[in-house]
C-alpha cells in the first residue's frame, strides 16, 4: 500500500531547529518527486520545499528559502526537511506529498500536482 509516514514534529522556540522525515512504503513512492507542504490554521496549503527523482532539483517557497533544507536518502526512501531559524509563522502542519510529474518545474509548486499525502506533523513555534 501506498503510504507517506512523517516523524520529528514537534514544539520547539523562536530561532531552534526541528528535522522532519517522511517515510515511503512503496518502490513505486521511493521513485517519486517528494515534497513538503505546510498549513497553517485558516490559511491554504503552502508549497514549503520538493525534491525531485529525475534530476535531484531542488525547489523551496520563498518564505523557506535559506533557512529550510530538503533531502532525500533513496536507498532507505526516506526524505528530510531540516528547519533552522524557526519563526513563529512557521507554525503549521507539515505534510508529506509525491508525485510521478515530471515537467516544468513551476508543477512543483502546486499541491494538485501531488497524487499522494502523509497525515502530517505539526510543528509549533512559540517566541
Amino acid at each position: 500500500q501506498d503510504q507517506l509516514v512523517e516523524s520529528g514534529g514537534g514544539s520547539v522556540q523562536a530561532g531552534g531547529s526541528l528535522r522532519l522525515s517522511c517515510t515511503a512504503s512503496t518502490r513505486t513512492l521511493r521513485r517519486c518527486t517528494l515534497g513538503w507542504f505546510r498549513q497553517a490554521p485558516g490559511k491554504e496549503r503552502e508549497f514549503v520545499a520538493a525534491h525531485t527523482w529525475i534530476g535531484d532539483s531542488v525547489y523551496y517557497g520563498d518564505s523557506v528559502k535559506g533557512r529550510f533544507t530538503i533531502s532525500r536518502d533513496n536507498a532507505k526512501g526516506v526524505v528530510f526537511l531540516q528547519m533552522n531559524s524557526l519563526k513563529r509563522e512557521d507554525t503549521a502542519v507539515y505534510y508529506c506529498a509525491a508525485t510521478t510529474f515530471n515537467g516544468d518545474s513551476g508543477g512543483y509548486y502546486q499541491a494538485g500536482t501531488y497524487t499522494y499525502w502523509g497525515q502530517g506533523t505539526q510543528v509549533t513555534v512559540s517566541s
